[in-house]
């Protein structure tokens, strides 16, 4: 599909007609009987109400959270490999939408009042998204245990890490924001932060098909986006195994 995409535009530029017109074609696109289009990934949705979505179980957190049904089926397997190894797993957030995007950003961005807003902007970014930019708007993203690296470096900590960056692929979860030895962009280090590469791929796909900075708007600070190369260094600065994931 990929490749027709890119000889069709290539056509197209020949009888002088812009991508807007292959983007057009690409607005809509059917993956785990979810259609996907430019809100979908932008956030701009109810997932609560979504037939694709279904809330996740008391036991597994704190507060009332939702998954996409395939991103929960393929957790409850991998939690029930954990148990028989001795591993809970427990899950902090996962799928936000735009306005909780959003208020998280913005009380950082009030927050950090104090800095210079290019500044305040890459404070905020260490570890937090912009909103539309976030793949935790997707469903298909986990913070797992705990939201401190430094957690999964000793004891209980280490000895769950170790487990899930042994094990997680096996159920199709990988961790996309690895150190940055390896020339990675983007967000900081974040051992909590496992993604469904199944699915998430595809989104991340029609994402970089069919978004711009255009998109990326509705917040304090929304302006900073283009210049910061949201799309180019943290929207795609993702770990090299996620990217060639297939």
């Amino acid at each position: 599909m990929n490749k027709l995409i890119v000889y069709l535009a290539f056509a197209l530029s020949l009888f002088g007609l812009g991508t807007t017109t292959v983007f057009a074609l690409q607005s809509t696109h059917i993956n785990n009987n979810l259609q996907v289009n430019e809100d979908f990934v932008l956030g701009k949705f109810d997932y609560k109400t979504h037939k694709s979505f279904t809330k996740v179980n008391s036991k597994f957190t704190s507060k009332p959270i939702y998954l996409q049904i395939k991103v929960y089926d393929a957790f409850l397997k991998m939690d029930k490999a954990a148990k028989k190894d001795g591993i809970n797993l427990f899950i902090i957030s996962c799928t936000r939408n735009f306005k909780e995007q959003k208020a998280i950003w913005e009380r950082k961005w009030r927050k950090y009042d104090n800095l210079e807003e290019t500044k305040r902007a890459r404070h905020i970014l260490e570890y937090s998204s912009m909103p539309s930019t976030s793949r935790h708007h997707w469903g298909t993203d986990l913070d797992l245990n705990h939201l401190t690296n430094s957690y999964f470096e000793t004891g209980k900590g280490k000895v769950v890490y170790d487990w899930l960056t042994k094990n997680a692929s096996t159920f199709g979860f990988y961790q996309v924001y690895t150190d940055k030895d390896n020339g990675r962009t983007g967000y900081n280090l974040e051992k909590w932060h496992w993604s469904y590469l199944p699915l998430a791929k595809d989104y991340l796909e029609f994402y970089n098909l069919n978004i711009n900075y255009n998109d990326i708007r509705g917040f304090k600070g929304d302006h900073l986006a283009k210049n910061m190369k949201m799309i180019e260094e943290y929207v795609n600065g993702i770990a090299r195994k996620a990217q060639i994931f297939n």
